[in-house]
């Protein structure tokens, strides 16, 4: 049984979070957030997560203009938010490792100026990854002072935006 929950900014958290599992995807908003079952994966969920939207981007948004990329991410932004939202309240959890929708939207926006090639497909999943981790400032600041659905997406959105900025002026200086 959980412990006694805290309210943070609204949002009721456990002290110890449950655990997202198989039986959550029967939840459209879990099945959003847990990336269709990406979030699934028994270790480093955020890189499967990731590397599902690399796949994704490849074959579905890679050959679109960088400003339909966006838009499509934004859109997705939106929706994953209100997931993240939505199972974050039912299931009590505070940013549960399961919830992965974050990092297909941020990595999206982090491939949104690269080419459709491995090389530079590679270079931003590396870096996404690495900022994601490192969470440098403002990433970290907004990971510890913005909660619930938009806490979750948001630090990932600032990656990925991030690291498109650098994949662009990588394009320009090579």
């Amino acid at each position: 049984m959980p412990g006694p929950s805290l309210w943070a900014r609204g949002i009721a958290i456990s002290e110890r979070t449950a655990k997202l599992g198989p039986r959550h995807l029967r939840d459209p908003a879990a099945f959003i957030a847990m990336g269709g079952g990406a979030g699934l994966a028994p270790f480093a969920p955020g890189t499967a997560g990731s590397l599902l939207a690399v796949v994704l981007w490849w074959l579905l948004l890679a050959d679109l203009a960088w400003f339909v990329q966006l838009g499509i991410a934004a859109t997705a932004f939106g929706v994953g938010a209100l997931a993240a939202q939505g199972v974050v309240r039912r299931y009590r959890l505070g940013d549960e490792p399961g919830i992965v929708v974050d990092e297909i939207v941020g990595c999206w926006l982090a491939l949104a100026t690269a080419p459709k090639s491995l090389v530079w497909a590679g270079a931003a999943f590396a870096l996404f990854r690495a900022g994601d981790i490192l969470k440098p400032w403002p990433v970290s600041w907004t990971d510890r002072n913005v909660k619930g659905g938009l806490g979750i997406m948001l630090d990932d959105a600032i990656v990925g935006i991030a690291v498109a900025i650098v994949i662009l002026l990588a394009q320009m200086l090579a």
